[in-house]
């Protein structure tokens, strides 16, 4: 069973390919097509700027395989910014085309003033639906954030949790084989391990 984590110069992959080994589960980091092409499950990290990972993505050639991941129904996981790119478009420092894979768009934290942006630290996940990859997880678990923008997809159906910054705003979806988290599952513990341990075993 090989979990495949795609490296395209953005994100913490290290931390991600650790989290899956401390649950006992071997994942590679490539950007090769025909590993992931070949790889039973994949995953899509990110942080840094929404712009810059997309045009990363298409300048490595990436953007066909990953389609082609999720369209097969292999478990797809994004983490954080791998998150956001699956959205239509983005707003941060200008326009950019997502990946479209999911419908909406991904905007700016707009908060009261007490609140800071980038949104950082722990939170509590509402389940608005319990997707595979979150089963043993109480209601109101705390996972870690680091963000600024956050996704408001077109259809409310993909929605798995919501979380209160201080209004709602989602923080993991789920569409048949696609999940996605706003949130670090590598960076919340225990809680964040189990995801991961839900993902390797799906």
């Amino acid at each position: 069973m090989t979990i495949a984590i795609i490296d395209y110069g953005m994100g913490n992959l290290r931390s991600v390919q650790k989290g899956f080994e401390r649950v006992g589960h071997h994942a590679v980091v490539t950007n090769d097509p025909a590993v992931l092409a070949a790889a039973d499950k994949v995953v899509l990290p990110g942080v840094g700027a929404f712009g810059d990972a997309i045009a990363e993505l298409k300048r490595q050639q990436l953007v066909e395989p990953i389609k082609r991941a999720i369209d097969s129904g292999k478990p797809f996981l994004g983490i954080c910014l791998g998150l956001q790119m699956l959205f239509d478009v983005g707003y941060e420092d200008g326009r950019h085309e997502g990946l479209g894979i999911l419908r909406g768009e991904v905007v700016k934290f707009k908060v009261p003033h007490e609140y800071k942006v980038p949104h950082m630290g722990w939170n509590q996940l509402t389940m608005r639906r319990r997707p595979p990859i979150l089963e043993g997880l109480a209601e109101g678990a705390f996972v870690y954030f680091v963000h600024s923008y956050y996704v408001v997809p077109t259809d409310p159906g993909v929605i798995a949790t919501e979380t209160p910054y201080p209004e709602n705003f989602v923080s993991s979806i789920w569409r048949d084989n696609l999940f996605a988290t706003q949130f670090h599952p590598e960076k919340s513990q225990a809680d964040g391990l189990r995801i991961l341990k839900n993902f390797a075993e799906l």
